[in-house]
């Protein structure tokens, strides 16, 4: 996925959950933060960071005419791209499904479509594969832990909800996966964050042996796009 009028710039501060300051060439800035999680780890005055221009912005009535997409963290090669829009990796996961780019059992899934729905509930993704209908759910990641993605970065009832009704899909019969998007390179392993939330680290086990497949990939990220790109050991 890409991001069209893209400019990088400084990032300042955060008074709230939805907005941040950003310094850049044309001066101090406020964006809308696409992430309402913590992100302190992140979030650093100092931080390169990377926002969106949206031209027609007063047409949309919003608020606002930036959002703030990425931010850089140390790497072994200096800085590394961070994307931290939470609507990003249900969007790269459509378009790397669409484009058969590869799941470890299916090269290339057909009638792959979005929001849909089972009994009382609505996956973030559908498609089929030899005759049968997957469901799957995406979550983005974006902390890290010394080389290990986590997730989630704040107690998720939400995220709990969506693996039980991914057993109960697998237990009817379908298809079942939940695919963790790591927003970033140079990750070794993605591991539940049991230290902030154990009942998900459990509910992803349960789930788990209940027949509900659990990967995760991490993904190449620029500036101004990013796209799934390999698979990353999961650990329990």
């Amino acid at each position: 996925m890409h991001y069209p009028n893209v400019t990088t710039g400084i990032f300042l501060s955060r008074p709230n959950r939805f907005l941040a300051h950003v310094r850049t060439e044309q001066g101090e800035v406020v964006c809308h933060v696409k992430n309402t999680g913590r992100l302190k780890e992140l979030l650093l005055p100092g931080t390169r960071a990377a926002v969106q221009f949206h031209p027609d912005a007063a047409a949309m009535g919003r608020k606002t005419a930036y959002s703030l997409i990425a931010v850089t963290k140390p790497s072994p090669d200096g800085e590394a791209w961070v994307n931290i829009d939470s609507q990003a990796p249900n969007q790269a996961a459509y378009e790397w499904l669409t484009k058969g780019c590869g799941l470890p059992f299916c090269p290339a899934p057909e009638n792959v479509r979005r929001e849909v729905r089972f009994q009382d509930s609505r996956f973030d993704l559908s498609f089929s594969y030899g005759g049968q209908t997957w469901f799957m759910e995406v979550k983005g990641v974006t902390l890290d832990k010394n080389g290990t993605a986590m997730f989630p970065d704040a107690p998720t009832e939400r995220g709990i909800k969506h693996l039980n009704e991914l057993s109960l899909a697998s237990a009817s019969g379908y298809g079942a996966c939940v695919l963790f998007v790591l927003q970033m390179k140079g990750i070794k392993a993605f591991s539940p964050n049991r230290e902030t939330h154990p009942e998900f680290a459990d509910a992803l086990i349960r789930a788990r042996e209940n027949g509900v497949h659990v990967w995760a990939y991490d993904c190449t990220v620029l500036k101004d796009a990013m796209s799934i790109d390999r698979p990353v050991p999961v650990i329990f």
